[in-house]
């Protein structure tokens, strides 16, 4: 799949999320290996530590349907302002994905999304080994 095809999926469960009260609605598209694309969007909660973010839904629905290898991920925001998954959401796909996982963040329709790896947003990962 291509980045904007992504990225395009992930703008379109934007319109399911539920955020009441950051009214900032966010949406992932995360493509297996095999070229399966599951999506999420964040559900938030009044009280905020049990709200879900885009990224651990996609990964948990993924995950719920057998996978667990990934190549790209894409997050885009209603603001379209490049946003990119929080620390949280980046261990959380450093459970099950490289360090070379492509996510794509989306700064609207002029151009290419910025383009980082899981290794570069989140350097020196707690792994198994680390906890070993």
């Amino acid at each position: 799949m291509t980045a904007h095809d992504l990225i395009d999926a992930a703008r379109d469960v934007q319109g399911r999320a539920h955020v009441p009260y950051s009214e900032y609605p966010v949406g992932a598209a995360l493509e297996t290996d095999d070229g399966e694309v599951f999506v999420g969007c964040n559900l938030e909660n009044a009280n905020f530590s049990n709200s879900l973010h885009a990224e651990e839904v996609a990964v948990a629905e993924a995950v719920k349907n057998g996978h667990r290898e990934f190549s790209q991920l894409a997050v885009s925001s209603g603001r379209r302002d490049a946003v990119t998954p929080c620390g949280m959401c980046r261990q959380t796909l450093a459970e099950f994905c490289d360090d070379d996982l492509v996510v794509l963040c989306d700064e609207g329709d002029d151009g290419a999304p910025t383009e980082y790896t899981l290794g570069e947003l989140l350097p020196n990962t707690i792994t198994q080994e680390t906890l070993e």
